[in-house]
């Protein structure tokens, strides 16, 4: 696992769009990105150079646009419409556009659906699907969001993180248990997500839903960052563990394609 870096600050600089408040805001919203997670007050006004005062009014006028949210513990983070605007983004329609091909001969080899997933926050979000044909199907709806502990790709996305972060998280989001299979103690997600790093694919054991299995793997950019996922979603009772092959490969063409070469 990849141990996270120590953040430097990043105050406002003097110059940039010539508008201070925008300056101000994207200055914000950068620090939330590079946190991967949720940030405080008191952790953002220092590495933005703003005050804190300024940085609350600001951070409030971001959440009531949906680019920010707040959590019960007042921390912030990255808030739902920034992925509904990604997935309109040259970037993001490239990577779908790239996945799609591979993700239908996936679907077409398997009979299951096959999801496209990034991550935001502490959430994965659905960005594409290629649906099974079968009538007894599983399917996400493009922009549905699941949190990480409770899904395959979510488990690995985590897990690039480290350590540490793994048991911020857990202690953040409470591992609130879907299924009577979620994993809902730090132990059981860390000693899972190292499992599914050392074999490179992850699984979902009816741990987000009854009745539902999943076999998720990374998509890695030309930097080896983990981007996006892929998985397979099917009936619990038809989906094989030979399926891993499959899917892994399929990433791997997906990273390939976005120029990746480990």
């Amino acid at each position: 696992m990849k141990t996270p870096t120590a953040t430097t600050a990043h105050p406002t600089p003097d110059t940039g769009s010539g508008i201070q408040v925008i300056d101000r805001a994207v200055a914000l919203m950068d620090a939330l990105a590079r946190a991967n997670g949720s940030q405080s007050l008191k952790q953002l006004a220092p590495e933005t150079g703003l005050s804190p005062s300024t940085a609350f009014r600001i951070l409030a006028a971001l959440s009531a646009h949906g680019l920010v949210t707040r959590d019960a513990a007042s921390h912030y983070q990255l808030g739902p419409r920034l992925p509904q605007w990604a997935a309109r983004a040259p970037a993001a329609q490239d990577l779908r556009a790239l996945a799609r091909p591979i993700m239908e001969r996936l679907r077409d080899t398997l009979q299951e659906t096959v999801n496209l997933t990034v991550r935001q926050g502490d959430e994965v979000v659905y960005v594409e699907r290629a649906i099974s044909p079968r009538m007894m199907r599983v399917e996400q709806v493009i922009g549905s969001r699941a949190p990480l502990h409770v899904t395959a790709v979510g488990k690995l996305m985590l897990g690039e993180d480290g350590r540490a972060a793994v048991t911020d998280y857990a202690r953040r989001a409470g591992l609130r248990p879907y299924t009577i299979n979620t994993l809902d103690t730090p132990a059981k997600l860390l000693a899972n997500i190292n499992q599914s790093l050392a074999r490179g694919y992850a699984l979902d054991d009816e741990e987000a839903e009854l009745g539902v299995g999943c076999i998720g793997a990374l998509i890695r950019d030309a930097t080896g960052a983990a981007v996006a996922g892929l998985s397979v979603s099917a009936p619990r009772e038809r989906r094989q563990d030979a399926w891993a092959t499959l899917v892994t490969g399929a990433a791997a063409e997906i990273s390939a394609a976005l120029g990746y070469t480990g």
